[in-house]
Formats: structure tokens, C-alpha cells, sequence
């Protein structure tokens, strides 16, 4: 199995920018597709976006196409969300997740390996 840490969240101002980092430990990187979910108070897990272990295919929420980029470094384990023009409403846990298959999958339950989760705040 891989571990998974997350790191980079924080308080950001509504338009602002933060860039998360997964640091990956254990089997190879390289053979998991990489995802970012969140979850709001209240709310299920949802689905940010994933990335094939080559980064050649990437499949984002709806949600957040256009302002997110999912992205990876197999070299250095290490797969990354970055954020802009961030909203009120993109306050959230984020986590990341990794997937022994290589189609990109939208589903939490359809993922193997979870990290503990960074706290994301946007204020408006």
C-alpha cells in the first residue's frame, strides 16, 4: 500500500491562491492513479480531480474546472492541487486519495488509499 500526507492548506482570502501537495511513501507512485477530494461541514465527500499515473489524462468536478490543476511528480512522490481564484464555498478538508486502477474514477468509495486530510478556509 501507499501513505499519503497532505500539506499546504490554510486561511485564504476569496480570490486568492493555495497550492496542496500529497507526499506519497510506500509502494511505487507511479502505479496509482492520484485524486483530490474535500468535504464541507455537513456535506459528503465530493470529488475534485484525478490524474493517471502519466499525468497525460486529468478529469476535474465541474465545480472547479478552470480554477484548480491537478498535477504530479512521480520522481518526487509527490502529486499536487493547485488552487485559484478560490471561493467562500471552496472551504473544505481536502484529502487526497490513490487508486491501484488507471481509469479516473469519481467515486470515494472506488479509491484504496487515503491521506488524513488539510483544512482549506476562503474567506469572502
Amino acid at each position: 500500500q501507499v501513505q499519503l500526507v497532505e500539506s499546504g492548506g490554510g486561511l485564504v482570502q476569496a480570490g486568492g491562491s493555495l497550492r496542496l501537495s500529497c507526499a506519497a511513501s510506500g509502494r511505487t507512485f507511479s502505479n496509482y492513479l492520484m485524486a483530490w477530494f474535500r468535504q464541507a461541514p455537513g456535506k459528503e465527500r465530493e470529488f475534485v480531480a484525478a490524474i493517471t499515473w502519466t499525468g497525460g489524462i486529468t478529469v476535474y468536478a465541474d465545480s472547479v474546472k478552470g480554477r484548480f490543476t491537478i498535477s504530479r511528480d512521480n520522481a518526487k512522490n509527490t502529486a499536487y492541487l493547485q488552487m485559484n481564484s478560490l471561493k467562500p464555498e471552496d472551504t473544505a478538508v481536502y484529502y487526497c486519495a490513490a487508486r491501484r486502477a488507471q481509469a479516473a474514477a469519481r467515486l470515494s468509495s472506488q479509491y484504496d488509499e487515503w491521506g488524513q486530510g488539510t483544512q482549506v478556509t476562503v474567506s469572502s
